[in-house]
């Protein structure tokens, strides 16, 4: 199986590479990560358990990157077992600088056997692309964090809570009109038992 895609960032390429080689902050990014660390400058051992399909696997394995040329790129390659089954992988992972922005791109190739092969194409293309976008989109938000001014975000606030006052009011209002419709309802009815 193979994923490809790019997520562009706003900070320099040396903060994202630095953040890339970073064990505490890729144990963030990876979904489920339990386990997340560095035997040497080059590979990395990790613990993670997520659910694919009816199964939720613990998968162990190593991470070794290869082919380095600082703050560009680099190739990540990796292997875990688990009791349901086996995933290998190789990414490349490059760096470039566009009007300011940094641009990471990634090419993935994933090998899966075992049980987790048998949930089918479709199902593991599905969980490794929603893995993927929770790992670039953590890695976004904890690397290049979206900065708002506090008059923006007052300002937010503000009309939530116009939103949410409206809302009661409206809210309010239907249930007064369904009490007077029953009280209604049941005088009518009283009268005419009568």
């Amino acid at each position: 199986m193979k994923l490809a895609g790019s997520y562009a960032l706003n900070v320099k390429k040396e903060v994202v590479w630095k953040a890339l080689n970073d064990p505490e902050i890729l144990k963030k990014c990876i979904p489920g990560c339990e386990v997340f660390e560095k035997e040497s400058n080059t590979v990395f051992n990790a613990t993670a358990t997520n659910q694919i399909g009816p199964m939720n696997a613990t998968f162990s394995g190593k991470l070794s990157l290869s082919n380095i040329q600082e703050n560009q790129s680099y190739k990540l390659s990796g292997e875990g077992q688990s009791s349901v089954g086996f995933v290998n992988g190789i990414a490349d992972v490059k760096l470039t600088e566009e009007n300011g922005l940094t641009i990471l791109n990634y090419e993935v190739d994933i090998n899966v056997g075992g049980k987790v092969a048998q949930l089918g194409s479709r199902l593991i293309n599905g969980v490794a692309k929603k893995m993927s976008d929770y790992f670039f989109g953590q890695f976004s938000d904890l690397v290049a964090p979206i900065k708002t001014e506090k008059k923006d975000t007052r300002e937010f606030v503000i009309k939530k809570r116009v939103k949410e006052l409206k809302s009661n009011f409206l809210n309010k209002y239907i249930y007064s009109i369904i009490l007077v419709f029953i009280l209604l309802l049941v005088a009518i009815i009283y009268f005419v038992s009568r």
